[in-house]
């Protein structure tokens, strides 16, 4: 067996020329922890954000990265069942950013951090669930308790969170309002579950809601961007409505709408994945509700394009981007 493998970390923040694949001892892991071979990688906007310092927690440099990985558990440590090793799974979000990472051939993670998925998923599939049907589950179902018939506008929708909400309305009865900025993806998003497309390059976002909704607006929005972008947001809610901000994308600072959300009462929410998993309990429910569709081809993790890892560069610099439509994979 090799004594080192290729782990990717970077030792400066910046942009994607900023990672590199590193030569490491493979590691031991510690209480509490296991090994696992990995064998694809799941891409997300938070790990630029974390590589380019602009993430919820900072990076300890050098630092490795990366949220999600499929791949078979080769080792564990103390006080982890010994029969975890051998078996097939994929990693969960519900690590800190700054303490693990699964860039590489190799991963230490938390035991607590892994989960079997259906076995007729591939390795590209298996990395492509948790973090973006978990992070659509908990706002509309768990908080927003999406109901059939409401309005759900999601922006930034070709995301593979955004195509993962799509499903997750439609599923639950609800009409999906999907959002993208040029009309090239506007197919691709009806294609994938939206009930509407509105490009807002060409089209009036708030005029078009009230268009679809009859004049009520849209009972839930979730939105990845916030910005300047959230008065108009606002304003296309329905009274009573509950905005979900779970991201940053906006270069722009973010001001609170406040005469939109005083008029209406809105809810503007400040939401995470990890309000989810954090919690064992609604983790569990969301994790069985989540393996149950998936097992039942309600929801299909769909995967952009793959990369091989030594081309993780150019994966980082795929998404930046912003020309996918689901999820960007590395395999290993």
């Amino acid at each position: 067996m090799a004594e080192t493998a290729k782990i990717v970390r970077f030792h400066q923040m910046g942009g994607p020329e900023q990672l590199r694949i590193d030569e490491l001892p493979i590691p031991e892991p510690g209480r509490g922890e296991v090994r696992l071979r990995v064998k694809a990688i799941g891409l997300n906007r938070a790990e630029v954000m974390f590589r380019s310092g602009r993430y919820l927690v900072d990076p300890e440099l050098p630092s490795k990265l990366g949220y999600e990985a499929s791949g078979i558990v080769e080792a564990v440590g103390p006080d982890v069942d010994p029969g975890m090793v051998g078996e097939t799974m994929s990693s969960v979000p519900a690590f800190p950013a700054n303490r693990y990472g699964v860039y590489g051939e190799v991963a230490i993670l938390p035991a607590y951090a892994l989960a079997a998925y259906p076995s007729r998923l591939t390795y590209e599939e298996g990395t492509s669930i948790w973090m973006q049907y978990l992070t659509a589950y908990g706002a509309l179902v768990h908080f927003g308790r999406v109901r059939k018939g409401d309005f759900v506008l999601i922006t930034a929708a070709s995301s593979s969170v955004g195509i993962a909400a799509i499903e997750i309305a439609k599923i639950e009865g609800a009409v999906a309002i999907a959002t993208t900025r040029t009309a090239a993806k506007k197919q691709e998003l009806l294609s994938a579950g939206a009930d509407h497309v509105i490009v807002t390059d060409d089209e009036d976002l708030v005029a078009r809601v009230k268009e679809i909704t009859a004049g009520t607006g849209a009972r839930i929005i979730f939105d990845p961007i916030a910005g300047p972008g959230l008065e108009s947001l606002a304003t296309a809610a329905a009274d009573s409505g509950t905005i979900f901000v779970y991201g940053a994308l906006a270069p722009e600072p973010t001001v609170y709408p406040l005469f939109p959300a005083l008029s209406k009462h809105l809810t503007i929410q400040a939401y995470t994945i990890f309000q989810i998993v954090s919690d064992s309990k609604l983790r569990a429910e969301a994790e069985s509700y989540l393996y149950r569709h998936i097992e039942a081809g309600d929801f299909v993790p769909r995967i952009d394009r793959t990369f091989p890892l030594a081309q993780i560069v150019e994966a980082h610099r795929y998404m930046e981007s912003n020309q996918q439509i689901g999820k960007i994979v590395v395999t290993v």
